[in-house]
């Protein structure tokens, strides 16, 4: 089983799941409906990009890709997503 970094907000999830503390959601079908729109809408590709990089910084990406069992575009496009979302910061040099 693979080991996952979780952040606050979802380790607080698994705890709360974990300790039997989730509750039902009244209209669930109608937040599945909201959710699925959600996805559908953010899974949607609506820009190509085309960026230069070091052939030893792709070859890296492609193998953390392979073990995580995805395509390496998707890798890539997740991680300028959390960033571009706040969730990733980076490190200020010098």
């Amino acid at each position: 089983m693979r080991k996952y970094k979780l952040s606050e907000e979802e380790q607080e999830i698994l705890d709360a799941f974990e300790n039997d503390e989730l509750v039902s959601i009244p209209n669930i079908e109608e937040e599945k409906e909201i959710a699925t729109i959600a996805a559908s809408n953010y899974l949607k590709k609506t820009a190509r990009i085309n960026i230069r990089m070091k052939p030893q910084d792709l070859t890296q990406i492609k193998m953390i890709a392979a073990q995580e069992g995805m395509p390496y575009q998707t890798l890539i496009s997740s991680v300028l997503h959390k960033y571009a979302a706040g969730y990733n910061k980076l490190d200020k040099v010098g």
